[in-house]
């Protein structure tokens, strides 16, 4: 059985609704691939700090994404009580955060969809390295179902008066998840690869976006 969604979790989403479906224009490809229940890591390209708003609204008509997110935004006022209202998981990104590995490993045991951006922080134009955190989750929950997620024009949404057009696609990744051998920094690499072949690294403003 799926576990419920938190309030808080469906208010952030309404309330990022509009900026993302409606001036984004959100379109939606493989949902069915998401599964509605069960423990789930779901890998995801990371370009924009609107890709987990943009994944969290895409998968809630099948399921909650609790996104490993990182810590500093705890320290914003009244930021951190909206998150941890969400279920959302703080990490020190590039510091091996045990304590955050261990809670997704935890939420993972008990049926959770956790969010991973392998490459660990937004590529600004860049081809970073896929960090081992994915792998190490999934290693760790053997039974974890694993899934990619390729976000294009998150990017674009803050260019006002230009409209962008905002896509979620979810795949199964061709070699399906952690493979005998395969090291966690191996796995986290597979997938960064198959989602950057669907959404590729950002390295430049459009000069001109579609008006419409």
């Amino acid at each position: 059985m799926a576990e419920p969604v938190p309030a808080m979790y469906r208010v952030a989403m309404g309330a990022t609704t509009p900026a993302v479906k409606w001036w984004g224009r959100l379109q939606v490809a493989g949902l069915e691939h998401l599964p509605e229940e069960g423990p789930v890591i779901l890998a995801g390209n990371h370009d924009s700090w609107w890709d987990s708003v943009a994944v969290g609204i895409a998968g809630l008509p099948r399921r909650q994404v609790k996104a490993l997110a990182k810590a500093s935004l705890w320290e914003r006022p009244g930021l951190g009580r909206v998150l941890d209202g969400m279920g959302q998981i703080p990490i020190n990104r590039g510091a091996g955060d045990a304590h955050a590995l261990e809670r997704a490993i935890q939420e993972l045991r008990l049926g959770a969809c956790i969010g991973v951006f392998p490459e660990g922080t937004r590529a600004r134009g860049r081809e970073l390295r896929a960090r081992t955190g994915l792998g190490r989750l999934a290693a760790a929950v053997p039974e974890t179902e694993i899934r990619c997620c390729a976000v294009t024009g998150t990017s674009d949404i803050s260019r006002f008066p230009y409209r962008p057009l905002v896509t979620v696609r979810f795949f199964v990744p061709r070699g399906g998840g952690l493979l005998r051998g395969e090291a966690p920094g191996e796995l986290a690499k597979r997938l960064l690869d198959e989602i950057r072949e669907q959404a590729p690294v950002v390295r430049s403003v459009p000069r001109r976006l579609d008006r419409r």
